[in-house]
């Protein structure tokens, strides 16, 4: 079975305080899927999330991964495989330089000195952050941050990107930069985020998460155009996918794959 796949099935998770975050949440996502898992603020999306490379364990159901149960005896292959990118970037970024974090999984896996710098060198280059070598991550931008803690995953060669609210807290330009990045890789992606514009231009396919349940697994075009749906889950429409105030027509022709379906 192809590492890129994800299997989720009856999943369901309780916090230690009693809070029922997730409830009976299943779906699956096939090899060089993009998926955007939306939903109002305490829907369940990061703790969805987090159950992908074994930083939750579930209260129920099961989590495979390529074919692989994510339970304890397989988290270190488990967490090869995805990439997990947080949403604030400085919980990835603790080195004293770009480099050393850059580095830091690579190193932890026991490649030689070489083949980390190598790799380095190869995922700054891709996120565009080659000249962040060697400076504190302290010192950069909230979109220099973003695109480095990019560069620590990838330089792990995983199978699959899973990203937190990727977008939040960049200015426009970084956002498009960003938007540039992600749509670019060929990994399996699933992403997590109040952005609905970019989620209508990066993915295919759209997960609505609403008090910790799954209440849509759906084209992003059926997503976005159901306004009961999306009132019912706290959201609304895209700003590209809205009517124009002027003319009444909407922007969904030029928003990526969503003006595809």
């Amino acid at each position: 079975m192809s590492h890129h796949t994800i299997s989720v099935v009856d999943l369901g998770f309780v916090y230690p305080d009693g809070t029922r975050a997730l409830e009976n949440v299943s779906f699956e996502v096939g090899h060089g899927e993009a998926i955007a898992v939306v939903g109002a603020n305490g829907a369940g999306k990061s703790t969805l999330l987090m159950h992908l490379n074994g930083l939750l364990s579930p209260t129920q159901g099961t989590v495979h991964i390529g074919g692989l149960p994510v339970i304890k005896s397989t988290l270190p292959e488990i967490r090869r495989t995805v990439g997990m990118i947080f949403q604030d970037s400085d919980d990835q970024l603790f080195m004293p330089t770009v480099a050393e974090d850059v580095g830091f999984g690579p190193l932890n896996l026991g490649l030689p000195p070489e083949d980390v710098a190598a790799r380095v060198d190869e995922a700054l280059g891709r996120v565009g952050a080659a000249h962040l070598k060697e400076r504190p991550p302290y010192r950069l931008s909230g979109g220099e941050k973003r695109a480095v803690a990019i560069a620590t995953v990838l330089a792990m060669e995983p199978n699959m990107l899973v990203m937190d609210e990727p977008s939040s807290g960049l200015d426009p330009q970084a956002r498009r930069r960003l938007i540039g990045l992600l749509a670019s890789f060929e990994h399996t992606r699933i992403i997590a985020t109040h952005d609905l514009d970019m989620a209508a231009e990066l993915c295919e396919r759209v997960l609505v998460m609403s008090g910790g349940r799954l209440v849509a697994d759906a084209s992003v075009r059926d997503v976005f155009t159901d306004d009961e749906l999306l009132a019912a889950s706290g959201l609304e429409r895209p700003l590209g996918m809205q009517a124009c105030p002027v003319c009444g027509g909407t922007e969904a022709g030029r928003a990526g794959p969503a003006g595809d379906r």
